[in-house]
């Protein structure tokens, strides 16, 4: 039987972690603070925000919310990051995305103090990550080295295949499997014979972004599967990049989609916010 990784109960045993943590801060005299801005009113995002909050208010950080007009101007969206990058009281400053097609996301990123940058996304963050400095880390893939430490799988040594090179998640989990002394090998769209390289990985994290694109044609017998991506299928319900059903049969261990990685990636904000507090000294 397959190690099903269960991200709700990982996830809320850190959150819980986290509540403790930020109790302490608060007899210190120290109230953490997220700012989240979203412009405009697409719905995943709005569900997304939603979350945040909610997970902010079960830790005990405050959350300032700023919802702006779908017509904001980059230049005040630009305006409001360079106060909030200012105010002593805020400690993440994050903004969801996308944004509307008028807004450059690069130079908002690059906006963002990058000891503010609790998502991870500034080149500070991402150079920071890349020559193994202190820094905010992506939260997708810190979730899933998260994931994989508390269920107790090796990565030492192993060989890991990342298929998917996004700055959001693909890079940085590459980044963060070879911290962990992993053997790691990046596939993307343009790599030749993708089931012959993932058939390799003892660990093998898909985020291709195609559903149900990975199936046991393409895993090692034993492998554990890591499954980033979320669709919905021809009857409405979620699934992810891999066949879920036609791949357990052969793995060790396996995410489900949802259940999986999904919830770690707001745990991992939060601790990214609580870390903030260590970062801003």
């Amino acid at each position: 039987m397959a190690q099903i990784i269960d991200g709700k109960k990982i996830s809320t045993e850190l959150k819980l972690e986290l509540k403790d943590k930020v109790a302490k801060y608060k007899k210190e005299g120290i109230e953490i603070t997220l700012a989240v801005i979203q412009v405009g009113n697409d719905k995943a995002s709005s569900v997304y925000v939603g979350n945040k909050k909610k997970a902010c208010e079960f830790i005990g950080i405050r959350s300032l919310a700023y919802e702006l007009d779908e017509n904001t101007t980059q230049e005040e969206l630009l305006s409001l990051i360079k106060e909030l990058n200012q105010r002593e009281d805020v400690n993440g400053i994050l903004v969801q995305l996308p944004l509307p097609k008028h807004i450059d996301e690069d130079m908002v990123i690059e906006t963002i103090d990058a000891k503010k940058d609790v998502d991870g996304f500034h080149p500070m963050s991402v150079g920071a990550l890349s020559i193994g400095k202190k820094g905010f880390i992506s939260c997708t893939p810190y979730g899933i080295i998260e994931l994989l430490k508390r269920s107790n799988i090796e990565i030492d040594g192993k060989e890991c295949v990342v298929v998917g090179r996004s700055n959001i998640v693909g890079k940085p989990m590459s980044m963060l499997l070879l911290r962990e002394n992993a053997t790691v090998t990046t596939a993307h769209s343009h790599t030749k014979d993708l089931k012959e390289v993932c058939k390799r990985a003892d660990i093998l994290v898909v985020a291709i972004g195609k559903p149900k694109f990975i199936n046991s044609e393409y895993v090692k017998e034993g492998a554990v599967v890591i499954d980033v991506g979320i669709h919905r299928n021809e009857d409405n319900k979620l699934c992810g990049d891999v066949d879920y059903d036609d791949v357990y049969p052969h793995v060790s261990a396996i995410t489900p989609v949802p259940g999986g990685v999904g919830p770690m990636t707001i745990a991992m904000l939060m601790k990214n916010c609580v870390n903030a507090v260590e970062i801003q000294k």
